[in-house]
């Protein structure tokens, strides 16, 4: 069981760099860079937000789960 992270992929996408989408959502470069890499235990709904409303798109195109 496993949580993929794509938010590279959504960043690519959108063309927003790192430095870019901590500004837009209030986080340090540290915390989107262990998020983005996937070695986050957890994410705030509050955060999942943000980065959703920067990034024009839904959770399920930043989370994904395998099997």
């Amino acid at each position: 069981m496993a949580i993929i992270v794509n938010l590279d992929v959504m960043m690519a996408k959108r063309k927003m760099s790192l430095n870019e989408l901590s500004e837009k959502v209030d986080l340090t470069l540290s915390n989107l860079s262990i998020l983005k890499t996937g070695k986050a235990k957890a994410i705030r709904f509050s955060t999942l937000e943000a980065i959703c409303k920067a990034l024009d798109c839904q959770p399920g195109d930043i989370l994904e789960y395998t099997d």
